[in-house]
């Protein structure tokens, strides 16, 4: 008890407790419109996560090469062992070996037929790379205008009942209400930078792949324009 103050007035005093409140409350609150968009919110983070380690591990598959495969596959080439070579490549099984395999089985043609055999095989190739990732970017573009679209439906709910209270509403009921409705746009942001992180790690990463395939063109065309 403090000095000098009045045990009657003490006792009087409102005791201030502090309001707690967790996220799973923040997001249940929200009415039927909040947790639907929250629902959606929620598919869209399981897919964009699922897809980004799908693709994470096709790609890190996709880069893995023998440092020593351009050169045994010269070596069998320069040798006349083109089967040798198509066998090689099969073992491999990589985007640069199947682009390889297939100037290995245009050797013949002009090599200008065989450019463009390894260009269009390396667009296959790409596009096997880029797989479901524009859903990704689709996640990152769309997750929070559909969390804004969960506050903007919670704020006409809200003021929709300060209208029907003809302005009578109870303060502390229409600000709950309108900081649940706030919970969807937050949702929705986590949801989009998550999945827009997620866009551009594999962006950089694909292209790691793409610039390793054009390198191995590059020098498999060296390889068969140099003078016997």
């Amino acid at each position: 008890m403090q000095e000098g103050v009045d045990p009657a007035i003490q006792e009087l005093e409102p005791e201030v407790t502090e309001k707690t409140l967790s996220i799973m409350e923040l997001l249940m609150n929200g009415g039927v419109g909040g947790q639907v968009i929250i629902g959606v919110l929620f598919i869209l983070l399981f897919v964009a996560v699922y897809i980004y380690f799908e693709r994470v591990f096709a790609i890190k598959a996709a880069s893995k090469m023998d440092s020593n495969f351009m050169n045994q596959i010269r070596d069998h080439v320069a040798g006349g062992n083109i089967q040798a070579a198509k066998v090689l490549c099969a073992q491999q099984n990589s985007p640069v070996s199947r682009l390889t395999e297939k100037g290995i089985s245009r050797i013949g043609s002009p090599l200008e037929d065989i450019n463009t055999a390894i260009e269009n095989a390396g667009r296959l190739e790409v596009y096997k790379l880029e797989k479901n990732v524009s859903i990704l970017a689709t996640i990152a573009g769309a997750a929070p205008m559909i969390g804004f679209l969960g506050t903007v439906i919670g704020m006409v709910l809200a003021f929709h009942q300060l209208a029907t209270s003809s302005g009578q509403a109870e303060m502390g009921s229409l600000a709950e209400g309108i900081y649940t409705a706030m919970t969807t746009t937050v949702a929705g942001l986590i949801v989009g930078i998550i999945a827009y992180m997620g866009y551009n790690h594999i962006v950089v990463r694909t292209d790691k792949v793409v610039h390793q395939m054009e390198a191995t063109a590059v020098d498999f065309l060296d390889m068969l324009n140099e003078p016997a």
